[in-house]
Order: C-alpha cells, then sequence, then structure tokens
C-alpha cells in the first residue's frame, strides 16, 4: 500500500526541483542554482533538514559535509500530485481533467491526438 507523500511549502518544493534536478548536492550547490548570492546558508540548510525530516532526502556525512540525495523521486511526488488534483477538483476523473485542459485550450486538437496515439501505442505494449 502507497504512503501518502507529506504536502511541501512552495519553498521545499522549489529547493526539491533543484534537488532533484542535481540529484546528489552540497546545500552550497542548491544556493548556487537558486540564484541569489546573498541568500543565507543557514535559510537553505533549514529548509532542507525539513525535507530530510519529511524523507523526501538522505544525506550521507563526510565530516561537517552533507552530501544530500533525494529519496522521493520527483515522479512519484508529481503522481501524488495529479492524482490529488483529479480527486479533488475532477471527481476523480481523468477524462474531466482531459475535457478541462481542452476546453482551456491549454490542449489543442493536434496534441489531444498525439496523446491518444501514445496510450494506444503504450496498452498494446502492456498487452504483449
Amino acid at each position: 500500500m502507497k504512503t501518502t507523500l507529506p504536502i511541501l511549502t512552495k519553498a521545499e518544493e522549489d529547493i526539491m526541483q533543484i534537488i532533484w534536478n542535481l540529484d546528489e548536492c552540497l546545500v552550497k550547490d542548491i544556493i548556487q542554482e537558486v540564484g541569489q548570492p546573498d541568500i543565507p546558508h543557514s535559510t537553505i540548510s533549514s529548509v532542507v533538514r525539513i525535507l530530510e525530516k519529511k524523507g523526501f532526502l538522505t544525506h550521507k556525512a563526510y565530516g561537517k559535509t552533507h552530501v544530500y540525495r533525494p529519496i522521493i523521486s520527483k515522479e512519484e511526488y508529481a503522481q501524488q500530485n495529479v492524482s490529488g488534483l483529479i480527486k479533488k477538483y475532477f471527481s476523480n476523473s481523468p477524462k474531466q481533467l482531459v475535457s478541462f485542459l481542452v476546453e482551456q485550450h491549454d490542449l489543442d486538437l493536434d496534441e489531444l491526438n498525439k496523446l491518444l496515439l501514445s496510450l494506444a501505442k503504450t496498452k498494446k505494449e502492456l498487452k504483449s
């Protein structure tokens, strides 16, 4: 049975996006990626420790230096969030989500046809 992942704040999710892209990193690597050199090391370090406490990260210690890496993949987190979105806003119906995207012009007919072809191919591959 899958466990529900904790919800991340905007700051935590922004840091996780960086960590997912880097895979393994030091706090100084995250600061460099944030692109705000004046951000205090302690601020990023605190967010990283919270992410570790929430079960998203692990670390290896090399003296006082910690190398962090994700435990939860970006795909796992995305799946939970999309599933929650569908459940909460679209009556647990992926079809309603796709209809919404088409109606809002976020998904045009050409993209929808490509998606349908891709789904049909995947379904066929799963059967064989």
